[in-house]
């Protein structure tokens, strides 16, 4: 049996937890906030009309925004209430609960491969510990020979970057580019933030 993701310890310890998550993102929503920059730089790098997986998608800002641009999303969250939330907020992806470790698209009739894979919002760091190379190894199965997988998180989340790298290797994805933000500043190994770029290879 895969060990229970972070995430939902969290949930588990917390009912609310998951709806305060919810809200918290709907009032930014409302106050104006951008919460665009992820998709935005997603939807810059990726082909008119891609495959697009959302990966740990939440409550469905990314994807959703990446479906209104024209691309042919899905998204995946473990966490039943942020599948909700997002059906009810984003229209046009299909939202799916599913638990990335045990990530199999086309076993619930879904074509693959994607273009993109995108993991936003420190979803690796949310992982249980002992299922993170399993689940950028499902994710390596989902990609495109030629697409690349976008994955984000902070520092200080007990995930040094240098073991992502790590577990990325192992699961057959290699670094096309590392950087410190969303907005496309370039890498430093003290960085708050990585976003790395990765390709299967």
């Amino acid at each position: 049996m895969v060990e229970q993701s972070l995430w939902m310890q969290k949930v588990a310890a917390n009912p609310g937890h998951s709806q305060w998550y919810i809200d918290r993102f709907r009032s930014m929503a409302q106050a104006g906030k951008d919460l665009d920059g992820e998709a935005r730089f997603i939807d810059a790098m990726a082909p008119r009309g891609a495959r697009i997986l959302d990966a740990g998608c939440g409550p469905g800002r990314v994807g959703g925004y990446l479906a209104a641009a024209g691309h042919d999303v899905v998204g995946v969250d473990v966490d039943p209430a942020l599948i909700a939330a997002a059906e009810a907020d984003h229209r046009g992806p299909r939202w799916l609960v599913g638990d990335l470790a045990e990530l199999d698209l086309p076993a619930r009739g879904i074509a693959e491969p994607f273009d993109v894979i995108v993991s936003a919002g420190n979803v690796m760091t949310f992982l249980a510990p002992s299922t993170r190379t399993r689940v950028l190894g499902r994710l390596r199965a989902h990609l495109a020979g030629d697409g690349r997988a976008v994955i984000g998180f902070g520092a200080g989340r007990e995930y040094p970057y240098a073991d992502f790298l790590a577990d990325a290797g192992e699961a057959g994805l290699t670094p096309d580019l590392l950087l410190s933000t969303w907005d496309v500043r370039p890498f430093r190994e003290d960085a708050d933030f990585l976003v790395a770029i990765l390709r299967a290879g």
